[in-house]
């Protein structure tokens, strides 16, 4: 049965901002990169089902799994790590607002790697970005305005890491290899480079048997990582990846809610402020432009169609 693109998107908005959440019931029961690793073993083996029971597995070179290293090192390990961390001490719904700057970053790193300059729509959008991030953990973050630095500073080093991965990602959709296969390898060199880290540092691979922290688990790998994920590209595929990136500007609305029901955060005008402004500027990029100058999300590079793309 083919599912609507309206029912597509609302998947993607609702899986992606209840991930937020779901990170928060997972933290301080054991290490986070042994909670990360469980996370990615997960995903991946239930990946690799649904790519071999759909028909759709395919074998990938030797030659390119350095790429794949790589991809799994920035986009499922690296930056998860750094997420994770940074939700001990922010709510999990300001760490989502973010890393919904991830646009703002990857077109700064096209401009640094690879001298492709952002237009001024970005600038601008990266500006009311910026300043909305700001609103939001310092006009009422009072005495825990540093532990709210540090948070964000985290978020920020997490969301740099996917915005270099979605560069790697872009590297590899010029071999040929397609979006599902190269996420799969992806996350299974991301988990090994997180079970490395885990013998380095003496962790075990435990897990642990409680209701929340397994059924965050299951949502995290099952919903956030594979359902959450394919939804997307589906939805890519269907309308454009520059339309369907706003589904990446209301899931941060989403996590706030949450985090505002289940957690500390409360909303104040300021907070509103900068919500508004960080929605505002991602909706500046996210824009659909002219053919002749259309930009594309960082997720364009993910999905392969943005070869000769411009940010």
């Amino acid at each position: 049965m083919r599912v609507s693109s309206p029912i597509l998107f609302l998947v993607v908005v609702l899986a992606w901002g209840l991930t937020w959440y779901a990170i928060r019931l997972q933290l301080g029961a054991l290490p986070i990169e042994v909670e990360v690793f469980w996370r990615f073993v997960l995903a991946t083996a239930l990946l690799s089902l649904a790519l071999a029971a759909s028909g759709r597995l395919r074998a990938v070179p030797w030659r390119l799994h350095g790429w794949m290293a790589l991809l799994g090192l920035t986009l499922f390990s690296t930056n998860f790590l750094l997420i994770y961390r940074s939700e001990t001490w922010l709510p999990s719904g300001v760490a989502s607002v973010v890393f919904s700057m991830a646009t703002v970053l990857t077109a700064f790193n096209r401009w640094w790697l690879l001298g492709q300059r952002p237009t001024i729509r970005v600038l601008t959008g990266a500006l009311l970005g910026v300043v909305g991030v700001a609103l939001l953990f310092g006009v009422d973050a009072g005495p825990h305005r540093s532990g709210m630095l540090i948070g964000v500073a985290l978020a920020l080093g997490g969301t740099m890491f996917f915005s270099l991965g979605n560069l790697v990602s872009a590297r590899i959709a010029v071999t040929g290899t397609d979006l599902p296969n190269a996420v799969l390898r992806g996350m299974g060199w991301g988990a090994a480079a997180l079970a490395l880290v885990m013998l380095f540092e003496h962790d075990r691979f435990a897990i642990v048997p409680t209701l929340p922290w397994l059924g965050s688990l299951a949502y995290l790998a099952v919903i956030g990582s594979v359902v959450g994920f394919l939804a997307y590209l589906s939805l890519a595929l269907r309308i454009g990846a520059d339309r369907a990136a706003y589904a990446t500007v209301l899931s941060p609305v989403v996590a706030l809610l949450v985090s505002s029901l289940f957690e500390t955060y409360r909303w104040t005008p300021g907070a509103i402020l900068g919500l508004a402004l960080v929605l505002l500027g991602n909706v500046v990029i996210f824009a659909r432009l002219p053919r002749h100058s259309r930009l594309r999300s960082p997720w364009t590079l993910l999905s392969g169609r943005a070869k000769h793309s411009r940010p």
